[in-house]
């Protein structure tokens, strides 16, 4: 029988009364640059608390892997490889009602801060923001908020309380795909560009287009190329 002064206290314990290190939250990233999904996968893995679980570059493989790796929160890009950021917040608000989706994207905030929050995202940040900001961000989410910077979540509060008042973007009556097909044309892709790039048919970017000019009240498709270079030109 062991002498009980030689019995250390940790050794009656129970072992599920243990401290155990808490599991990270994972995360899982979509975005069709390399450089930036292993970029900001490094700041999310230095975190002691986060783990990058996944990666896709595209919807279909983005959604696939969700379905695999059930991650915490999603990090998406609008513009994706053959396919939309936009379509894919929608898909996962369809399938998976409690993810959250933090969007990190080169696009104009102002433009696309409240469609994404709308198609379902908890959040919008460029990524010309630091790495911490981005960070604060993805914290803010998980804490159950919704993330905009500042001077974004002021436009967007206002045109919510106010949606007919003056001052909106006359792309602001585009739908989303519209939008898109609007910006990529102003970008220079030819239709053919377009459909691969949204992973639609060009008949599809032809009626989109048709779309474009009604409301906008454009006759030609040259007014609306000229139009689309524009702006892409003064945002």
């Amino acid at each position: 029988m062991p002498d009980p002064a030689s019995v250390h206290p940790t050794n009656l314990m129970n072992p599920s009364s243990l401290p155990q290190k808490a599991r990270p939250t994972t995360v899982f990233l979509v975005d069709d640059h390399p450089v930036v999904r292993d970029g900001l996968a490094e700041a999310i893995n230095h975190e002691p608390d986060l783990a990058v679980c996944g990666a896709a570059e595209d919807r279909q493989a983005a959604l696939r892997a969700i379905e695999t790796n059930q991650p915490r929160l999603v990090i998406i890009d609008l513009m994706l490889k053959a396919s939309s950021g936009l379509d894919l917040i929608k898909d996962i608000r369809a399938h998976w009602p409690e993810l959250l989706i933090l969007v990190v994207s080169m696009h104009d905030e102002n433009l696309y801060a409240e469609r994404v929050l709308r198609a379902g995202a908890q959040g919008y940040i460029t990524k010309q923001q630091a790495t911490r900001d981005i960070l604060v961000a993805i914290r803010r989410v998980l804490a159950g908020g919704i993330y905009l910077n500042e001077p974004t979540a002021s436009i967007v509060l206002s045109r919510l309380a106010k949606p007919q008042a003056a001052g909106r973007s006359p792309m602001d009556c585009l739908a989303d795909r519209e939008l898109q097909v609007f910006e990529l044309t102003g970008q220079g892709l030819n239709t053919r560009e377009i459909a691969t790039q949204l992973g639609i048919d060009m008949k599809t970017v032809e009626t989109y287009r048709i779309r474009i000019k009604e409301k906008l009240h454009l006759q030609s498709a040259s007014e609306l190329l000229q139009l689309a270079i524009r702006w892409n030109k003064d945002r």
